[in-house]
This record gives structure tokens, sequence and C-alpha cells, in this order.
């Protein structure tokens, strides 16, 4: 029996549980620390700082209480490290393991390391979660498992060949959760997020994802660039939609094998009606861009449409998002204004 988000929250806070985080000081990895920390959990966070940041951690303490910030406990590590992965799921309930180098241009550019953190780190996890004798794992899977797939919206028993090396490493992933549940009776979640966006994602750097890289673009009054005829489309997921899929995962961990779960609204929004929202909601924020974005090339490895189906999120776990992408950017638009400057 699933339970609505609101009351899994109270239920948390009722009994306190201890939390492993990976990848703590990154973009999804912090809003979920945040979370924790505000529902008076423990937290063990583990970060090598490759993608996330102190400030994110910083700003984590901002919003908390002193008190609350007390219940961290931060481990900078390496989830290529087995070591690192055995100390940090010490004496922990819950894993919420997002720690992963993301982008597909970035393993194109560089496959060997996208393996070794994606898979390597994800076995050493397993290995560790396992002879702990943790009771719940969840893991950052991908809809890039879809692949080359043609349907729309995607539902989770249906994918294609994988078009970039990390979408090979995210399905490694899956195969590794599974074999798991079979071989040795250790059960976990996949969340295959959906191009997630909010607060504290990094505008920076050739790999920076579309929504904060455009936003920054903007408020700088610098070009924004759209690969392809801007009819790309994708089903962007506002952050808070994607903590609330990891904590029911957690609460609903299936008693026996390994489930993978679409994170998304279930929408589809172009890169041209994209740029538009954007625009329009910096406006609001009293940022004018009066700017055309510029066309160029399709990028290697992308594919063309992505929209998910998440009735089985919404069955089996209650996931029911909170947020559509237009609310989403307004939410996230006031932080994105002051701290992208």
């Amino acid at each position: 029996m699933t339970q609505s988000f609101d009351n899994l929250k109270n239920a948390i806070q009722a009994e306190p549980r201890t939390w492993l985080v990976t990848g703590c000081a990154g973009f999804i990895g912090s809003n979920l620390l945040e979370t924790l920390l505000l529902l008076d959990q423990k937290v063990v966070g583990l970060d090598n700082f490759s993608t996330g940041f102190q400030h994110n951690l910083d700003e984590v303490q901002q919003s908390v209480s002193a008190r609350q910030w007390a219940n961290f406990n931060f481990i900078e590590g390496d989830i290529r490290d087995l070591d690192a992965c055995k100390k940090a799921v010490a004496g922990v309930d819950y894993v919420l393991h997002q720690a992963a180098l993301g982008s597909v241009p970035r393993s194109l550019d560089d496959p060997i390391t996208t393996n070794a953190v994606n898979i390597s780190g994800f076995l050493n996890m397993l290995v560790a979660a396992r002879e702990a004798g943790i009771k719940s794992f969840v893991y950052a899977a991908s809809s890039s498992t879809y692949g080359d797939h043609p349907d729309l919206p995607k539902v989770e028993d249906k994918i294609g060949n994988p078009l970039s090396p990390y979408a090979v490493t995210k399905y490694v992933n899956e195969l590794y959760a599974n074999v798991f549940a079979r071989a040795y009776g250790f059960s976990s979640v996949g969340l295959r997020y959906f191009n997630v966006f909010g607060k504290r994602q990094n505008p920076d750097g050739a790999y920076a994802a579309v929504i904060p890289k455009w936003t920054a673009s903007m408020i700088k009054g610098e070009d924004v660039f759209i690969n392809g005829d801007g009819e790309t489309s994708r089903d962007f997921c506002f952050v808070e939609n994607a903590v609330q899929a990891n904590l029911l995962a957690a609460a609903n961990m299936p008693d026996e094998g390994s489930q993978v779960f679409n994170v998304a609204v279930n929408a589809r929004t172009s890169l041209n009606e994209l740029f538009a929202h954007l625009a329009e909601t910096l406006g609001k924020n009293g940022v004018q861009y009066d700017k055309k974005p510029v066309y160029r090339d399709f990028r290697s490895g992308d594919v063309r449409h992505s929209q998910a189906d998440i009735s089985k999120a919404h069955e089996q776990l209650g996931y029911t998002p909170t947020h559509s992408i237009l609310e989403g950017i307004e939410v996230a638009m006031p932080w994105y204004t002051q701290f992208l400057r």
C-alpha cells in the first residue's frame, strides 16, 4: 500500500533514520540532503567534488537549522574506492546513490572515466551496501537507457539500443541491480530521471545542462545556442519531483527483485518552447532578454524526442509530480537570478 508524499514525510520525521546520499555536493544530491535534514534525519554524505561543489553544501547549511546541520556527516571520497564506499554505508539504513558522471557529450569525449565512475563505482556501492545489510538501495538511473526505441511515451519495459557510452553505463547499472537481486537477494530501485532541473544545477562548462546554461547566458546577455531546429523535445522534470521519487522509492522497496521507474511529468517541451519559457520568466524577475536563439548542428548521441509514462511510479510508489516545467522554472528562477549572475 503506497502512501502520499506528505504522509511519508510525516512518518519519516516521526521515526528518524540514517541515510547515505552519494554525490551529496552535486545538484540532485544536495537537494536530497537539504530535504532529509529539514525532516530531522541523520545523513551521511559522500562526494569527491569532481562535479559537486562545496558551495552547494554551504547553501544547504544556510537553509537548515544548526541542530539539523549537526546531523550531517560528510565524507570526502570516491565511489571508485571500495573502502570509501564501505566506510560510507556503515551504520546506514537507506542509500540514495546519486554519484555519477553525467552528460552524453562527456561520455563521448571520455568513455573510460565515465565507465569507471558509473559502472565500477556503482558496483562498489552495490557490494558495500549488500555486505552492510542496507535495508533500502535507491539509485539514479537514466532516461538515456531508452536509446533509439521510437515509442512515446517511454514505458519501463521497452528499451532500444544505447546511443552513447553514458547510456551504456546507466543500462549496465540496471543489469547489475537485477543480478544482485537474483544472485544475492539484494533488492533495489532505479529511478530513470528525465532532464531534471532546479536550484544548484551547474550552469558552467562544456557539459552543463540546458536550462541552467541557457538561463545563465540570458542573464549575462549572451547568445543562446540551440542544437538542431529547436523542435527536439524533452520531458523536463523539476528537482522537487525527483526528491519525492527518491523518498517514496526508499519507503517502498520491493520485498525481492529490482525495479526501475520513470521520474518525469509525462509532458514534452520543445527547445524552442523552453527558450520562450525561460525568457518570459526571466522578464518577470526583472531580467529582459530580447535576442533570438542561434541555431547550429544537431548534437551527436542525442535522441530526438523524450517523454515518460509515469503510471508505474504513480501506481506502485504513489509518485505524483508537484511541479510542471513552467511551475518548476518559476520556483527556480529567483535562485538562478541570484546565483547565476
